[in-house]
């Protein structure tokens, strides 16, 4: 059975301020039909016989990429948790593990979630063309063939043909200066690092087992402790602490004899930063790639993208990035894009949220937006999916009011349970036990108000919760 993998541990710093930690690129709709993720997975049910995915992830997009799955139309899906990130090597480790369970002969088709490829028939093509290969026992990976001398890419160089369109590797090789990609675009015999694999799970493992032996047995370890909790297979924290953090290519694919390599050329990008962004969409006449409500008066080669209804208009530059959200805007040279990760940086230097939090929050049940807010009060627009609920909780340092805009709120309080209509509103006292649902067929829409001491996120203790937080 070929079974994909889907990595979606990154984190997509040099996208901020439209990717941040707890919703990073992955799962943001950056280009084309849905978010990347989403994108990612589509790919690989154009393959003929494949199964349900497998997704490793962070504990903290759990319900991301549950939700974006779950819109996807996919079942029998696994998602492995992972509390803390300990780079690919022992995430693909985790995957073959978990198909192993599934087949004892599974192939796995390993897939960073945050990549984009525009010409999905050539993708599949390759991968079809790499079997013959992976099911020799080659650790196969998918060179993309260079059109331009790329300095931020690792490099991949072939040597004999070992089958159809198939070789072995010769080299793997660093991200090179200017001179140096120019020299390997001329030679014709390099590709780029793809970071995307197909092998057969348990070669895998025998070759982790070889170069990587304490890694392995850190990993069997983890799983073999792992319990089912809804959709998500989670892992103990302390016994994968313990993990050692390294990455496939350093691991195992530099080391092994066996690693092979098909070029392919399929409009691929790794969607890296703005840039990246920029060169990969549809531009117009004068070079821009423009989302959202603009105007670009005299404006060339430049990426902009305005959030919502927000106006963002530009005259007389060129080669900028200015991206809007509600909280945050970042202006940046085109040649600077690389450097936007800086900026999370000296964010969480200060101690400050826009790192990883937007404006509009999501949850499992909905989301919020903190519309205003100051040392004693806050104000939020809270959206309850129908059916859906918040967990029964209480507060120690800040009472709340909430008012019903559009649906209808089942509103607990205490001993009372009672309903809420358009324009009604309720007060819900410091210290109360209370929960918010969702009993109806359309969204539901408060205005809530919030007054204390302290308004953080950790003032909260949950009594019940249907999506297992603590």
């Amino acid at each position: 059975m070929l079974i994909p993998l889907i990595l979606s541990g990154g984190s997509g710093t040099r996208l901020w301020p439209v990717s941040r930690k707890n919703l990073p690129k992955q799962f943001l709709s950056l280009t084309g039909q849905g978010t990347l993720f989403q994108q990612t997975v589509a790919r690989t049910r154009l393959l003929p016989g494949v199964g349900a995915p497998i997704v490793v992830a962070s504990e903290d997009h759990r319900f991301l990429a549950a939700e974006q799955l779950l819109e996807s139309g996919i079942e029998g899906a696994a998602i492995v948790l992972e509390p803390v990130a300990r780079n690919t090597a022992p995430a693909i480790a985790l995957g073959a593990l978990q198909a192993i369970a599934r087949d004892p002969q599974a192939l796995l088709l390993v897939l960073p979630a945050d990549h984009l490829i525009g010409d999905t028939e050539s993708f599949t093509d390759a991968v079809q063309r790499a079997l013959p290969a992976a099911q020799q026992g080659w650790l196969v990976t998918f060179g993309i063939r260079p059109d331009r001398p790329e300095t931020g890419f690792g490099y991949i160089r072939r040597a004999e043909a070992i089958g159809e369109g198939a070789y072995r590797v010769e080299q793997f090789v660093e991200k090179p200066v200017l001179a140096t990609a120019k020299s390997y675009l001329a030679d014709g015999s390099y590709d780029w690092n793809s970071g995307m694999f197909l092998f057969k799970a348990s070669r895998y493992l025998e070759e982790l087992a070889e170069y990587a032996p304490a890694m392995l047995e850190a990993v069997r370890v983890a799983h073999a402790s792992a319990t089912t909790d809804l959709d998500f297979v989670r892992l103990d924290q302390d016994a994968f602490a313990k993990v050692p953090d390294n990455s496939i290519d350093y691991a195992v694919m530099e080391k092994t004899q066996r690693a092979a390599v098909i070029p392919v050329s399929c409009d691929w990008s790794d969607i890296g930063s703005w840039a990246a962004l920029w060169l990969a969409g549809v531009r117009d006449a004068q070079g821009n790639l423009r989302e959202g409500d603009t105007i670009a008066v005299n404006t060339k080669n430049s990426l902009l993208r305005s959030h919502d209804r927000h106006l963002l208009a530009t005259v007389g530059v060129d080669d900028l990035i200015v991206v809007t959200t509600p909280d945050a805007t970042l202006v940046a040279h085109r040649d600077a894009a690389q450097d936007v990760k800086r900026v999370v940086d000296e964010l969480k230097a200060a101690g400050r949220s826009e790192h990883s939090l937007h404006r509009v929050v999501r949850r499992p049940w909905g989301s919020y937006d903190s519309l205003e807010s100051a040392d004693r009060f806050q104000v939020k627009r809270i959206v309850v999916k129908p059916g859906a609920a918040l967990s029964l909780q209480k507060h120690h340092h800040r009472a709340e009011h909430w008012i019903v805009v559009s649906g209808t709120a089942e509103v607990t309080c205490d001993d009372k349970v009672f309903l809420l209509g358009e324009n009604q509103s309720t007060y819900i006292p410091l210290g109360s036990v209370h929960r918010l649902r969702n009993p109806g067929k359309v969204p539901l829409e408060i205005i809530e108000v919030q007054s204390g001491s302290y308004l953080g996120e950790d003032d909260i203790v949950r009594f019940e919760d249907v999506y297992g937080r603590s």
